[in-house]
């Protein structure tokens, strides 16, 4: 595996700008997004809405994808995939999220999920990047995350990657209205087989008009998982697993930046997705790898 030193916080650039025609998350001005809402079925009109919103998240990401490369910025990356999401209209969810900085997260090697964007922090042949974006448009949100391979990556980095995708598929096949959500985390153990960590103090959320409802997907088994999903339900499944332990602290610097304890590399897989009378229906899209 090539090797760089520890991942630092760097400079931030200025906040982006998003023009005024473009409609606002209630918590784009002040950072707070309200009391949590519980979850309920969606309406045909949010619905079509978070088609749009997922359809605008994934031509972002895959923007952003397309720059990838030895010696491109976090910060570069960024500004690419807000520039997508306000060209089509939609605002960066995750802008002044509880005060989040960035319109995206990117995560590389040892960070598991929430990177900050910034202008010093480059990519390196070798490394692992996750960019996960989230666009707000017609007055719902669209979610997705993908890692990716920086040039020539280790075989263990890529195995890592294809086990994520693997536990994001099982995860996803596991959803079915009646079921209780901790069988979405019963089916990533399943597959992933304590092969590798599954990261455990985050997990997949309820999306809709809220950027996160009160619905929680845990991405191992969690006998509290009792809630049943439902037909016209939206939600993320976005598991995290590491090369080694499953422990994540935050940077005391920046209070998201969320790391392996042990240094370990960390990838991650997201869609949003729509439960159905017989399944699920995956509203965002990947970059074909």
């Amino acid at each position: 595996m090539l090797t760089r030193p520890p991942l630092v916080p760097g400079p931030l650039s200025p906040r982006r700008k998003v023009p005024r025609e473009i409609a606002r998350p209630p918590y784009a001005l002040l950072g707070d997004p309200g009391p949590v809402s519980p979850p309920r079925p969606r309406t045909p009109e949010e619905l079509e809405g978070m088609r749009h919103a997922a359809q605008i998240a994934s031509d972002a990401l895959a923007a952003a994808a397309a720059a990838i490369a030895p010696g491109v910025t976090t910060d570069e990356l960024d500004a690419i995939a807000h520039e997508e999401m306000i060209r089509q209209g939609a605002y960066p969810s995750t802008l002044n999220y509880r005060g989040y900085p960035k319109s995206t997260c990117i995560s590389i090697n040892e960070v598991i999920c929430h990177g900050i964007p910034d202008t010093a922090t480059q990519l390196h042949e070798g490394d692992i990047v996750c960019v996960d974006v989230t666009a707000y448009v017609d007055g719902v949100h669209g979610d997705l995350n993908q890692t990716f391979a920086v040039g020539a990556v280790d075989q263990r980095s890529l195995d890592l990657m294809d086990m994520t995708r693997r536990a994001l598929d099982a995860g996803i096949a596991a959803v079915k209205p009646g079921r209780q959500v901790r069988e979405i985390g019963r089916a990533i153990e399943k597959v992933v087989r304590n092969r590798y960590g599954i990261v455990h103090q985050f997990g997949g959320h309820g999306i809709g008009p809220a950027f996160h409802d009160g619905l929680h997907v845990q991405h191992n088994y969690d006998r509290r998982g009792t809630e049943k999903l439902f037909v016209g339900q939206t939600l993320t499944i976005e598991p995290m697993l590491t090369l080694g332990r499953p422990d994540a602290r935050i940077w005391e610097e920046d209070g998201w930046t969320a790391v392996t304890v042990d240094g370990s590399r960390s990838a991650q897989e997201e869609h949003t997705i729509l439960v159905t009378e017989d399944g699920a229906e995956v509203l965002t899209r990947h970059v074909p790898l």
